[in-house]
């Protein structure tokens, strides 16, 4: 259940990809904007996994969960690089 609320997170994350350019925009001092980019990208997915495990499974997740949401993460990298 909650592999499929990151999978949710993560269209909806590609689908509101003006929101994060404006982001990007408003940090233009930060550097590398597709780093960072990818960065705010992650740091939404890692925000709802933690929370859906909070939420759905009310505990915090454990290390076999995270190294899951690891895995997604790596498989899904060239994905999320390829937004900008």
């Amino acid at each position: 259940m909650i592999m499929k609320k990151l999978k949710q997170k993560l269209h909806e994350t590609a689908s509101n990809k003006d929101e994060i350019k404006q982001l990007i925009q408003s940090f233009s001092d930060a550097g590398d904007s597709k780093s960072f980019a990818f960065g705010i990208v992650v740091g939404r997915i890692y925000n709802a996994f933690y929370y859906q495990s909070k939420r759905i499974l009310d505990r915090e997740p454990t290390t076999a969960e995270f190294e899951e949401f690891l895995e997604f993460i790596q498989n899904k990298k060239s994905d999320l690089r390829n937004l900008w």
